[in-house]
């Protein structure tokens, strides 16, 4: 990433980004994701926004455009719909707004901070309608229209206040006051927008519309990498005017750090913190000049802090979240990209791990020639360039060099066989996919990766490519296209859902699986991937007794493993996996079933080191699907 001095904000597919205008920014689709606080934004949205033009007809009706003027309207069904309107709409608000207090000063969420701006705005949006409604009620007990029980509020008040003592001559005299305190209020609301959390009103609209079409799987690609000056963010002003809207488009709702699994487990990272410290580094940014023109664009140290940058696993629970659609994992990217390729300075465990993709060509370390150690009891073909074959499978560093993940690779493989499917492996040919590397921030690592796969991949003839691991899954389907590799992916769960039919009748022998057993969602086989089904079914047809847990789906939490997590130490009193691990425990679950070989991982870890190997135990779902049938 290079300086953006000049840089303009670019819509990508104006009719896609006019569909997430209506859905996301004006019927606010992400919000009511959480009941309460989707019916409160409803609410005052609604009522403000029904206010505002209804405020535009009454200005039309002092004759500021004579030809819409409200007495020119028929005085029949129109007018007192627009007064009913009216007045529901300033009931909205205020029930909205009692919400929200309620909400912020009763109930007071841990993830949803309060400041000043959040008093003065709830404040003014009670003013504004009370204000409408005393205004109303001045209006009707001095004219007193025959039409007056269709503004049903204000007639209310009018006379609530009339058996208070009020005269038409009275109210006819407070009257203007009132419409002159009104239009103050409103001002006042519309001249705070920029200067306080109002302004989201704007922001937030404006980065639905401007936010970046692909998918959330795939990391920007550094272009020029050999040339480029600043590889990363290390000042503001490197960061692209998309990236400074999404800091100023946050709303401090909390909802990412809700979902953290970092922030939740103890850790001192947290998604919405990221983005209020970026905002503020950015206003800093717009300070006084220096002598030499210059002003302070270099980021905080503290945003380079090991126990902050360095704990985010990238597993996505925030962005299915943010209703203003931020990409907190992307910037802690842009900020690691900074440190491995510009400064150098990283944690020991990171640069342990970069050292062994570097030396050995994957991130445990072992030597190259072990690769196919996973095989050798097994007759799978090796490919080599000019070959033919329907199925390549791309088994991944995790199925080749970890002890417990060669036990799964030989089920894929067996059942793969059995099934029929004509397939074949790199063998040696195969290289790291850079996966890793990528989320670590060595972009310069995962580019020479991937070059190198997708040379062997062009060098033989076949129909699609299934991968074991759902990070290699995400990375050949996402973000190899970037480097000219465009391919059909499929995660070996969706293959062999495909042919299940062709693994003949399951029936478990007395090795089958007993008790309950719940899947673990893989963060990016499903939030990143939306590959929910293929597993389920998998399990449903190996029948086993099959339970969800607590957090499953789009809802699922993470291992812990994401984001270069897998390599990173961590206290263990603040360890993610051991979290996650709860949650089967509280299903009363005897077996975890899961689908990536990093999940597998951090699970056999948790359970050894909580010694509750007798309650549950982790198996990969092909490992189970191979018990089932009698393997």
């Amino acid at each position: 990433m290079t300086t953006v001095t000049g840089e303009k904000l670019k819509v990508e597919g104006w009719p896609v980004a006019v569909k997430a205008l209506f859905v996301d920014a004006i019927l606010q689709k992400r919000i009511w994701k959480k009941i309460y606080a989707g019916l409160m934004h409803f609410l005052i949205f609604w009522g403000v926004t029904i206010q505002v033009i209804g405020t535009a007809i009454n200005l039309m009706q002092m004759a500021l455009f004579t030809p819409f003027a409200l007495e020119n309207f028929p005085r029949g069904n129109l007018y007192f719909a627009y007064e009913f309107i009216m007045d529901l709409a300033g009931i909205f608000i205020l029930v909205g707004v009692g919400m929200a207090v309620f909400r912020r000063y009763i109930l007071r969420p841990k993830a949803l901070p309060t400041a000043w701006d959040d008093t003065f705005a709830l404040t003014l949006l009670t003013l504004l309608p009370i204000a409408g409604f005393f205004t109303e009620a001045m209006r009707l007990t001095s004219a007193a229209p025959v039409w007056a029980k269709y503004s049903f509020a204000g007639n209310w008040l009018a006379g609530l206040l009339q058996g208070g003592g009020l005269t038409p001559e009275a109210a006819f005299s407070f009257h203007p006051w009132l419409v002159l305190t009104h239009i103050a209020l409103g001002l006042t609301f519309v001249a705070s927008i920029p200067f306080t959390k109002l302004r989201h009103l704007v922001n937030a609209p404006l980065n639905v519309i401007f936010q970046p079409r692909r998918t959330y799987g795939a990391l920007t690609k550094v272009e020029d990498l050999e040339t480029a000056e600043v590889l990363g963010v290390g000042q503001v002003t490197e960061f692209i005017p998309q990236n400074l809207l999404e800091f100023d488009a946050c709303l401090r709702c909390g909802r990412c750090e809700e979902v953290c699994p970092a922030t939740a487990s103890g850790m001192a990272y947290s998604p919405k913190t990221l983005l209020i410290q970026l905002r503020d580094a950015m206003i800093d940014s717009l300070g006084t000049p220096s002598d030499n023109g210059a002003v302070a664009a270099e980021l905080p140290e503290h945003l380079f802090e090991e126990a902050a940058l360095w704990s985010c696993t990238t597993c996505g629970a925030c962005l299915t979240r943010c209703p203003a659609f931020i990409r907190p994992p992307e910037r802690v990217i842009d900020l690691r990209r900074y440190q491995i390729l510009t400064t150098g300075e990283m944690p020991k465990s990171v640069g342990d791990t970069l050292r062994n993709l570097e030396r050995q060509g994957n991130p445990w370390g072992m030597p190259p020639q072990d690769r196919m150690a996973w095989a050798e009891s097994l007759e799978v073909r090796e490919l080599a360039p000019g070959d033919e074959v329907d199925v390549l499978l791309y088994m991944g560093c995790a199925a080749a060099y970890d002890d417990r993940n060669k036990k799964v690779a030989q089920s894929v493989a067996r059942l793969l066989g059995k099934a029929g499917v004509d397939f074949g492996v790199l063998g040696h040919d195969e290289a790291c996919c850079g996966e890793t590397a990528r989320r670590m921030g060595h972009e310069y690592l995962f580019q020479v990766f991937a070059e190198q796969n997708i040379e062997i991949f062009n060098s033989i003839k076949f129909r699609r490519i299934v991968t074991q691991c759902p990070h290699c899954f995400n990375t050949l389907k996402n973000e190899y296209p970037q480097m000219g590799g465009d391919f059909e992916v499929l995660h070996y769960s969706e293959l062999l859902e495909e042919v299940s039919a062709d693994l003949g009748a399951i029936s478990p022998n007395g090795n089958g699986l007993k008790g309950k057993l719940a899947f673990h969602d893989s963060c990016y086989l499903g939030r990143y991937n939306n590959i929910y089904e293929a597993p389920r079914q998998l399990l449903d047809q190996a029948k086993v007794e099959r339970v969800e847990l607590a957090r499953h789906g789009e809802n699922s939490f993470c291992c812990g493993a994401g984001g270069g997590g897998m390599w990173m130490e961590t206290d263990a009193d603040k360890r993610i996996n051991h979290n996650r691990l709860q949650d089967a425990l509280e299903a009363n679950a005897e077996t975890l079933a899961t689908a990536c070989p990093y999940c597998l991982i951090m699970f056999e870890d948790a359970i050894g080191a909580k010694g509750v190997g007798e309650q549950v135990k982790v198996m990969d779902i092909a490992e189970i699907l191979e018990r089932q049938i009698g393997g």
